[in-house]
């Protein structure tokens, strides 16, 4: 089996050197906005990757058609950068270019772009039923075993929590190689997120290798079935995504439409349910039109059939629904950025849990000395967040290193399931407060 795998691999290859992908960048024939069109052989899966090397390099895509009906393969994307401008930096169009074009192939994309190596950390993936100090007690459980986190990211989505964290060794500062260790660490997280609840089984892992944190978030909350509805209702109706599935019989096809309020990454989060799933996209037109999102997609699954019974239908549905509210964001943003220093996420997040504020979604990152994390903070008791909370916080931290985003905002239709995130990031010594505090 593995001689014919092999075999597939290498006339797939050769074939792509025949035909190697080619990418053309417009940055003049629209007024406002970058046109990025990518022609290769088409396989399974390029779609995904063309979308996840542009969100990664954080480009909004304001319009795309898709047609890969066939053995060609052919998108024209229509992208700015955050700011809602063309995308004119050179390094960035370069790095488009070598990600997309001839020299990649398409082969390396995904150990390169929005990939975290795990040469120099371990990466533990956790999920489990969210509560009240969940992650305050994982972080605990971290810190006493001297593991250090150095990335993450959390979310929440209908009472889960799922987490992707790169630690190292306090004591080396790289990868944690003791495989004694490794399994003392998945034990005792295992134990932490099994907490009360035995409906619901507490997932951990660790590994080595490179991973993609967003698509691996995706995966490990569809495969926790975070899409199935608790008790027949849906969290937060109010911002429910309008989801439909037609069968176009004359071609066919099932027809995706999706219409939702529009955010960044949002066209990443529905390819990669559609492609982990097994659903393969032959045509799509995608548009933005102020605050709204339209997408259409025709599609098949792989092994050559349209969603055909009511059963499928409404579970593709769900599970879409569910990619697109995993990550939206609720509250105020807060954005730290500062000199990296040991007890700093300890000292931001402690003070936020002191604040009753609730951590719905947390990116934590550090780069060259410098800490950049984000987090999405919401009442802990679903009211509104009251202004001076915020500015006290922002005193006692530092005005000039914390922003804050957006404006409070009416309680979130979940707020009784979405727990603290405040103590995810202990710090490597718990001077400041002990082993029962860490677990409130």
């Amino acid at each position: 089996m593995d001689l014919f795998q092999d075999m597939d691999d290498e006339y797939e290859k050769f074939i792509r050197r025949l035909n190697p992908p080619r990418v053309r960048i417009d940055n003049d024939s629209c007024k406002n906005e970058t046109v990025i069109q990518v022609d290769s052989v088409n396989k399974q899966g390029i779609l995904l990757e063309v979308v996840q090397v542009l969100t990664d390099l954080n480009l909004a895509i304001t319009k795309a058609y898709i047609c890969s009906d066939g053995g060609w393969f052919m998108d024209v994307f229509n992208v700015t950068d955050l700011d809602g401008s063309k995308v004119t930096d050179d390094e960035t169009l370069e790095y488009i270019q070598k990600s997309l074009g001839p020299e990649s192939c398409f082969e390396s994309s995904m150990s390169t772009v929005g990939v975290t190596s795990g040469m120099d950390h371990t990466s533990i993936e956790l999920i489990g039923t969210d509560r009240p100090g969940l992650l305050s007690e994982v972080s605990a459980v971290l810190t006493n075993l001297k593991c250090n986190v150095v990335n993450a990211e959390v979310w929440t989505h209908n009472t889960r929590a799922a987490a992707v964290m790169q630690v190292t060794d306090e004591e080396t500062g790289s990868a944690i190689t003791d495989q004694e260790k490794l399994a003392v660490v998945k034990k005792l997280l295992r134990n932490v997120l099994k907490g009360s609840n035995g409906s619901r089984e507490a997932k951990t892992s660790v590994s080595h290798g490179a991973t993609h944190t967003e698509r691996r978030l995706h995966q490990m909350m569809f495969d926790d079935r975070d899409y199935e509805l608790m008790n027949g209702n849906f969290l937060n109706e109010k911002g429910r995504p309008n989801v439909s599935i037609d069968n176009w019989h004359d071609r066919d096809y099932s027809v995706v439409t999706i219409c939702c309020k529009d955010r960044p990454k949002l066209i990443f989060d529905v390819v990669c349910t559609l492609t982990d799933m097994q659903y393969i996209i032959f045509h799509g037109n995608i548009s933005v039109k102020g605050p709204e999102a339209y997408q259409e997609y025709c599609i098949r699954h792989a092994h050559g059939y349209p969603v055909n019974s009511d059963a499928e239908r409404q579970r593709l549905v769900h599970c879409l629904e569910a990619a697109i509210q995993r990550r939206v964001s609720e509250g105020l943003k807060l954005e730290l950025c500062t000199n990296d220093r040991v007890g700093l996420l300890t000292d931001v997040t402690r003070i936020i849990r002191e604040s009753s504020l609730t951590v719905t979604r947390a990116e934590v990152s550090t780069r060259d000395g410098q800490a950049m994390n984000t987090f999405y903070v919401c009442d802990a008791s679903g009211n509104p967040i009251d202004p001076k909370i915020i500015d006290s916080i922002r005193q006692t931290i530092g005005q000039t290193i914390l922003r804050v985003k957006g404006i409070p905002v009416d309680p979130p239709q979940e707020s009784a399931t979405r727990f603290l995130f405040s103590s995810l990031f202990k710090s490597r010594s718990r001077c400041n407060f002990g082993m029962a505090r860490s677990y409130s």
